[in-house]
């Protein structure tokens, strides 16, 4: 694995429409881990393909709950949050539905947060590393953070749906 460089706002790859994935193989899987890794790295929740200069439609997630989320106060009857991470390659909408108007930021957009609306639930169709297609649905979190991803896969930044835009952290 390695980390690559996340390009940001003012590059022009980012602007571009990404190119369906058509061979399910090493390649890509380099590509998936190394986004893992990058996207870790610079403490994401969500990563595509194009912030990392590749046009191609994939996507990792990782939407998990960190530890400290869950109720200390019953610990013993809880279970552990259950690990939210996803890889989308050629990912399609299916259905969308609610809407919802939070504050978002990202990678390639350091510094700044905007309220953007995103729906509240989302159902995809795409493959994993293997070519195996699988539907996903998403609600909360992870529907907007699949939303968010697959804006880049169409060359939309957060930016241009914001309603406001902030510096990160005010």
């Amino acid at each position: 694995m390695a980390l690559r460089n996340i390009l940001t706002e003012g590059d022009e790859t980012l602007r571009k429409t990404s190119r369906e994935v058509v061979a399910f193989d090493g390649k890509l899987a380099q590509l998936l881990d190394d986004m893992w890794e990058t996207m870790a790295d610079a403490s994401g929740i969500g990563l595509a393909a194009p912030q990392v200069g590749i046009l191609r439609r994939a996507v990792v997630i990782d939407v998990t709950p960190p530890p400290d989320a869950e109720d200390r106060s019953d610990k013993k009857n809880k279970a552990a949050p259950e690990p939210l991470r996803v890889e989308l390659v050629n990912p399609v909408i299916l259905s969308s539905e609610g809407e919802t108007a939070e504050s978002e930021g990202c990678l390639s957009v350091p510094g700044l947060s905007g309220v953007v609306k995103r729906p509240t639930r989302v159902t995809v169709t795409a493959f994993d590393r293997d070519g195996n297609a699988f539907t996903i649905e998403g609600t909360g979190m992870l529907a907007k953070a699949i939303s968010h991803e697959m804006d880049h896969l169409n060359g939309i930044l957060f930016t241009d749906k914001a309603e406001s835009l902030e510096e990160a952290g005010q």
